[in-house]
């Protein structure tokens, strides 16, 4: 999908990932059970209902991720939110950890996330 493709708020939408793409995102994830200190406040910003519901979903959105699932726009929209924080953020996120706690150096991650901030739509934003 690119930036051109149309759909309703709420249809599932397919993205041809890289499995370098996906792993970041799945990563993005992830890392909010680790070094991430994820409040009720923060999850509700990433637009989930709660802690608990992030964890929950949590589970739903990464299987997505690894099946190569459509997902409704607000979830992908979610799924990049929390990978941007998680990334960045010292204080709430992994910060300067990242690179120990993934595998995967900054440089590389900022490029890759770079790229999918540039091919999910607006609408997605």
């Amino acid at each position: 999908m690119n930036a051109s493709d149309k759909g309703s708020a709420s249809e599932p939408v397919h993205f041809e990932l890289s499995d370098e793409e996906r792993k970041l995102l799945w990563q993005g994830l992830g890392q909010w059970g680790g070094l991430a200190d994820l409040t009720d406040a923060m999850a509700v910003a990433m637009g989930f209902a709660s802690t608990a519901d992030f964890f929950e979903e949590e589970k739903r959105l990464s299987a997505a991720l690894k099946e190569k699932a459509a997902l409704p726009p607000a979830d992908w929209r979610r799924i990049l939110l929390a990978t941007e924080i998680v990334f960045a953020s010292d204080i709430v996120g992994a910060g300067y950890l990242w690179q120990t706690v993934t595998g995967l150096d900054d440089e590389s991650t900022l490029g890759v996330l770079r790229r999918l901030q540039h091919r999910f739509p607006a609408s997605l934003r």
